[in-house]
């Protein structure tokens, strides 16, 4: 049996896993938990660029980060978070989970 999964895929659990972490405001492209919540999957990859390779991932995150929050701390969070996901859900290998920090939110 052959199992194939997008690399859209692969970035909707991506994007769901890293909004999860505490400290992630939203991802680059404006989608957060609450949003996704009363949304459903529209637009869920938004801020995330998959490769996946002989079923090798490589992930890159745009994050909004919660001002306050140390963000090498919650980067390290999110990529083992994101690494986890994947890697249960689809049994794929995933190398690298890079992260950009596009914004810093300073709204409460």
């Amino acid at each position: 049996m052959d199992v194939q999964i997008t690399e859209e895929v692969i970035a909707i659990i991506a994007g769901l896993a890293a909004t999860e972490v505490e400290g992630v405001n939203s991802m680059a492209g404006g989608i957060t938990n609450e949003i996704v919540a009363k949304l459903g999957r529209k637009n869920l990859a938004a801020g995330v660029n998959v490769s996946c390779v002989e079923n090798v991932v490589k992930v890159v995150l745009s994050l909004v980060i919660e001002v306050g929050y140390n963000i090498p701390e919650v980067c390290r969070n999110v990529q083992e978070r994101v690494k986890t996901t994947i890697e249960n859900m689809t049994g794929l290998a995933v190398d690298t989970v890079d992260i950009k920090i596009a914004n810093v939110n300073i709204d409460n």
